[in-house]
């Protein structure tokens, strides 16, 4: 594989190329207004987002005084709708069969050295279990594009198989979908199931690179798999996560691309998506990220999660192990809601203790526990949280957003962060990260604004101390 460098082309998707070269051309044009700048962040202060040409000079200004005015703003915002939790979970590799050509994934079907597998039901119940024994109960689906091998049918039944698992801590409380763009009808099914959030990234919104990096296979439709969140929604699916691998791509063309996605599902199905992953492109089999020659450097990356947090306030922001330790220190603060912990991104690399790395889709690159993640957290002054109860209480789409928009989020997240910490500190926690986590939970009561909410809180909480589970507000 060689090196490439994308030039653009007219698109005739609702990812409208001609606007974000011009967004871009006049981002460039005022990098030097500060108070251009200025005025913009001023505006953002009252937490209503941005449109994607105001966030694209604030992207392009590299005045530190203005940088400092954006990390002081998104650390504001994320405090105001995310206090400090942190939601934790875990992906589940389910298959790495996959008939599409991308060439920055080993998965791709020209790779004959990587190992296939695919999971049987029992192998999945193992899998989960070990992942339950970890303490995990939120779970991101995640399979290679089979249409024969990994068909519909094999998803919705593992999802079953998922949710009927019974282990002597409870069970999984939400199973998100990462997998191929599909039809209405599908994701109509996948709602059914009960799904959390569907997630799909678009990679790169720029169509000639996209084509570049797709050449074969069903996901080399570009409209197909852009517009597949709009069919997600008319199927009934109001959590939706969306997203772009930084480094395939001029990173400011798709930082554009990916605010006007969400303006556009915000404008048509009114509701942005529910969470935006900000994942970078990784060393794994048969692929060499040097191959690509628009990787951002980590204050690049932190300037775009800052960024994001301004433009999109109330939508959660993702970062998974692909990440180090180190970067995931730098941008936890600046709006990151969600990450990964004790990730195998292999098929079958939980159960048997370690990664299997033949089958895995790339290295991951903070390869600790899940006790000692959660125990960072607790040191770093966030809540490790493993809620699910928006989900579970018919809270998704536009009636989480108007509960977060209202500020109300905080009398529903924060005492269900604290709970389900308690469950994990009673249940899977080393003596240090109890200890810790106990004071943690003693100190954030105080938080709660509701009396009577504090109150409920604090009886569910001495309650899970003789051994009750899964309470939620």
């Amino acid at each position: 594989m060689g090196h490439y460098n994308p030039r653009s082309l007219a698109a005739d998707e609702f990812i409208d190329d001609e606007e974000i070269q011009d967004t871009l051309r006049y981002a460039q044009e005022h990098k030097h207004d500060t108070a251009l700048a200025s005025g913009i962040l001023n505006r953002a202060a009252d937490c209503k987002g941005l449109t994607y040409r105001e966030a694209a000079v604030l992207l392009e200004c590299d005045d530190p005084g203005i940088r400092d005015q954006m990390f002081q703003l998104a650390q504001k915002i994320k405090q105001k709708f995310y206090g400090n939790r942190i939601v934790l979970f875990a992906p589940l590799y389910l298959s790495n069969y996959c008939v599409n050509g991308c060439r920055y994934c080993p998965y791709h079907g020209q790779n004959k050295h990587i190992a296939r597998k695919q999971l049987s039901q029992e192998e999945i119940v193992r899998e989960v279990t070990a992942l339950q024994d970890m303490g995990h109960k939120r779970l991101a689906l995640e399979t290679g594009e089979d249409p024969k091998r990994c068909p519909i049918e094999y998803v919705l039944e593992s999802i079953q198989t998922i949710y009927g698992i019974r282990h002597k801590n409870g069970a999984i409380r939400r199973v998100n979908v990462n997998i191929a763009a599909t039809t209405v009808e599908n994701y109509r099914r996948l709602k059914e199931a009960g799904i959390g959030t569907y997630i799909l990234f678009q990679e790169t919104y720029h169509k000639p690179t996209y084509e570049y990096l797709h050449p074969t296979g069903p996901k080399s439709d570009y409209a197909y798999h852009t517009e597949a969140m709009d069919r997600a929604m008319e199927g009934g699916i109001d959590d939706v996560g969306i997203g772009v691998l930084f480094g395939l791509n001029l990173y400011k063309y798709d930082f554009v691309g990916l605010l006007m996605h969400a303006q556009h599902l915000e404008a048509v199905h009114g509701v942005g998506p529910h969470t935006i992953s900000v994942p970078r492109v990784r060393k794994a089999d048969d692929i060499d990220p040097d191959a690509f020659d628009n990787g951002i450097s980590d204050d690049i990356f932190e300037k775009i999660v800052a960024l994001l947090r301004i433009a999109v306030p109330y939508t959660g922001l993702i970062i998974s192990t692909r990440e180090s330790q180190t970067t995931r220190e730098k941008v936890l603060h600046l709006g990151v809601s969600q990450i990964s912990g004790g990730s195998r991104t292999s098929v079958g690399g939980y159960a048997d203790g370690g990664e299997e790395e033949d089958s895995a889709q790339f290295e991951v690159s903070d390869t600790r526990t899940l006790d000692q993640v959660v125990e960072w957290l607790l040191d770093n002054g966030h809540i490790p949280s493993f809620c699910t109860a928006c989900y579970r209480e018919g809270r998704t789409g536009d009636r989480f957003m108007s509960l977060c928009k209202s500020g109300q989020i905080v009398n529903c997240c924060h005492p269900n962060a604290l709970m389900t910490l308690k469950e994990y500190l009673e249940d899977y926690a080393g003596p240090s990260t109890k200890e810790k986590g106990l004071a943690m939970i003693e100190k954030e009561l105080d938080v709660i604004t509701n009396p009577k909410v504090k109150e409920m809180a604090v009886r569910y909480l001495h309650e899970l101390d003789s051994g009750k589970r899964d309470f939620r507000f």
